[in-house]
């Protein structure tokens, strides 16, 4: 018995956009405040973009900081919106304490990179 060869029934998707942006993430990396006599190193890459508030997308960042004065803090938050630059492109700023440790934090605030895939 021969069989009925089917058509091939396909989609193209070039891309699927969950935010104002097209998938993308931003490195940042700032220092944290001088406190307790030290200060960190606060660095890392965020996460691919969420939709705001209506003012843009934002993005969710974590991490560890640098090892000084023999120990380590832990930060994470949401950038803001994102600030355009002239020639195109974006960044975001972010700033927020770390984690208690060693009977002290650290403040730290800065800009993201103007991302990147």
């Amino acid at each position: 018995m021969r069989r009925k060869r089917q058509k091939q029934h396909t989609h193209s998707i070039d891309f699927i956009r969950f935010a104002d942006t097209p998938e993308h993430i931003h490195a940042y990396s700032t220092r944290t405040s001088f406190n307790n006599g030290h200060r960190h190193q606060v660095q890392g890459r965020t996460s691919g973009p969420y939709q705001g508030t209506g003012r843009g997308h934002v993005h969710y960042y974590e991490g560890v900081t640098s090892f000084d004065d023999g120990h380590v803090h832990y930060f994470r938050g949401w950038t803001g919106p994102p600030i355009s630059l002239p020639g195109g492109g974006h960044y975001h700023t972010f700033a927020g304490d770390t984690t208690l440790n060693d009977r002290h934090i650290h403040s730290y605030r800065g800009r993201t990179s103007e991302g990147y895939r």
